[in-house]
């Protein structure tokens, strides 16, 4: 199998995750007392989240292609980045390594696509559902609409999870808003809804909502282990 580079921290909450999906789905493939040929990059998350609210994309870019470099000199063969939001700077880190990188968006829409979706609910940071590095690539190659939450909605969703997710708090009262918000999507015409954000399947499962969820760090993370995989 191919080792895969994980840039993780970002949040370290759902790192772990995708090392435990990672593992998991490499045992049920493989059987017997197979795991993961991983190696991770762990971030400080302060550093990005600093970047990010001082809009420095350009910084927070460099971080995660430095990042990148290290783990491809360490002998990683296919590179993941274990965030939705910091794919904002994906083309920047693809541009100084000569491996692979899984894009999240692109694993995702394939999963709406196979589910026989074409417009779907986003959740996620303030900037990963108001600015179009998302939701355009979702529209842009994949013929996919996405429809966000009013400002109100951003509002929640976005606090949620700066403030709680990320330190590892999962609030019922929180759960029930985040529902009441797919809900509001699902009211405008959302066949099913991206958890575009690493931390939000910690909050939201598919038993509480009744449209399909699409769980990107689940779907990125087994598209990890499918292309770790892929011609063994």
């Amino acid at each position: 199998m191919k080792r895969i580079g994980l840039i993780g921290g970002m949040t370290w909450e759902s790192t772990l995750e995708y090392y435990r999906i990672i593992n998991e789905r490499i045992k049920t493939r493989l059987g017997g007392f197979h795991s993961g040929r991983i190696l991770m990059d762990s971030l400080d998350f302060d550093e990005i989240e600093k970047c990010q609210s001082r809009g420095d994309w350009e910084g927070s870019g460099r971080i995660l292609a430095d990042s990148g470099e290290r783990l491809e000199k360490a002998g990683a063969e296919l590179l993941v980045i274990c965030t939705n939001t910091m794919h904002k700077v994906a083309d920047a880190v693809a541009s100084r390594v000569r491996i692979p990188l899984l894009h999240i968006v692109d694993v995702t829409a394939e999963r709406i696509l196979e589910a026989g979706l074409r417009t779907v609910g986003l959740l996620g940071t303030r900037f990963t559902m108001e600015q179009d590095f998302y939701k355009g690539r979702l529209r842009d190659r994949f013929g996919l609409e996405a429809l966000v939450p009013d400002d109100e909605g951003r509002g929640v969703v976005d606090g949620v999870i700066y403030n709680e997710l990320t330190f590892g708090i999962i609030s019922p009262e929180s759960r029930r808003r985040y529902v009441g918000t797919i809900e509001g999507l699902a009211a405008r015409g959302a066949e099913g809804v991206i958890l575009g954000c690493t931390e939000i399947p910690l909050l939201v499962r598919q038993e509480d909502v009744r449209i399909p969820v699409f769980d990107t760090t689940r779907i990125h993370a087994e598209a990890a282990v499918e292309a770790s995989l892929r011609d063994e």
